[in-house]
């Protein structure tokens, strides 16, 4: 069984990224999270919790709850550590999906953002994520889905952009793509019921703060973090990169509108034997 992630962290691990993901967080807030809560006492699972950029958000709308933080680098663990210190009641361990320190049953919920599209076999890693889950408790998964993106003014050379990113990621055994795929992969699984519902975010000059801090500060800044990647790839040259990443900006221009859609899935732990073989 592999669980693996793909060859690589396609956003890297740089400061910059760092920042982008808690930008991403606190412009998303409200949209992915307002409706997640965990009743007081409940034990949840964060998987893959990186920098700790989604944590935040969990325990304010879920005050009574303990948080396990779980990712297989010992950095970013560090840095949500540093962030939580003092105003989270939760604590933080090391390892991989495949190997999970946890005896079945462990815990309440598992909850888990932009973490399935960069495995190699997401479909397990859930399989071995419902192992933890006690019979009735939750998973919460959340995804973007790159092809989703639609933006104005049109531009060919903007897309090309977006589809070097699609195309790195794949090649790194992810999917950017993965959004549209998690009612499958949960059901697969075996959770039952599954929920999914799609989340847009939406962008233009009548709404600043989000075109500030997710038009440019997330998505464009993520297109922007594989220039080097994709020049070296050869899927693109440097004139066709910046015509498109120029045009990237122009939709958070005052003329411009950008539109993407994220999906959030719920499904519940039947128990032993439950759910699709």
């Amino acid at each position: 069984m592999q669980t693996r992630a793909g060859k690589g962290y396609v956003h890297g691990y740089e400061v910059r990224e760092a920042d982008r993901l808690r930008d991403q967080a606190r412009t998303l807030a409200e949209l992915l999270h307002a409706d997640t809560r965990f009743p007081p006492g409940s034990a949840v699972l964060e998987a893959g919790c990186g920098v700790g950029a989604q944590t935040e958000a969990l325990a304010a709308g879920s005050p009574g709850a303990y948080f396990v933080c779980f990712d297989r680098r010992g950095e970013s663990l560090a840095q949500a550590r540093r962030a939580a210190a003092g105003r989270i009641d939760a604590s933080f361990l090391q390892g991989d999906i495949v190997n999970m320190p946890f005896a079945p049953g462990s815990f309440d919920h598992v909850f888990l953002c932009f973490v399935l599209e960069h495995l190699a076999e997401p479909a397990q890693a859930l399989k071995k994520l419902r192992e933890t889950l006690r019979p009735g408790g939750t998973i919460t998964a959340i995804e973007g889905d790159h092809g989703s993106s639609l933006y104005h003014p049109r531009s060919a050379a903007a897309w090309a952009t977006i589809q070097c990113l699609i195309d790195l990621q794949t090649r790194a055994g992810g999917d950017p793509l993965i959004g549209r795929r998690l009612f499958p992969l949960l059901r697969q699984a075996g959770f039952d019921p599954v929920a999914v519902s799609p989340r847009q975010v939406y962008a233009d000059a009548g709404r600043p703060e989000t075109v500030e801090g997710f038009t440019r500060r997330t998505f464009i800044a993520m297109v922007e973090g594989v220039r080097e990647p994709a020049l070296a790839a050869g899927l693109i040259d440097a004139r066709r990169w910046e015509e498109g990443i120029e045009d990237l900006r122009r939709t958070a221009g005052p003329g411009g509108t950008f539109a993407y859609t994220f999906f959030k899935a719920v499904g519940r732990n039947p128990g032993p034997g439950g759910g699709e073989p």
